[in-house]
C-alpha cells in the first residue's frame, strides 16, 4: 500500500483571479486526476442594451491557468 499526499489548493472560494481571456471569482474547487480544478464565475460586464438574459458564464480551469488578482 502506498500513501499519497494531496497538496493544499493554491486558491480559495471567493478569491478574485485572472486567466487568459478574463477574470473572475472562485466559486468552488476540487481535487481530481492528480490536480486542483476550479469553478470560476467570470466577472459581469456592462449590462447590454437588451438587458440580461441569464446568469453570467462559469468556467472550469486548472490551477496552472489561474493567477492571483
Amino acid at each position: 500500500m502506498t500513501a499519497s499526499t494531496i497538496s493544499a489548493p493554491e486558491f480559495q472560494r471567493g478569491q478574485r483571479v485572472s486567466f487568459t481571456g478574463g477574470e473572475g471569482i472562485i466559486q468552488a474547487y476540487k481535487f481530481e486526476a492528480g490536480s486542483w480544478t476550479y469553478q470560476v464565475e467570470m466577472a459581469m460586464g456592462l449590462e447590454p442594451d437588451f438587458g440580461r438574459v441569464g446568469y453570467e458564464t462559469t468556467i472550469v480551469l486548472g490551477e496552472a491557468d489561474l493567477v492571483c488578482r
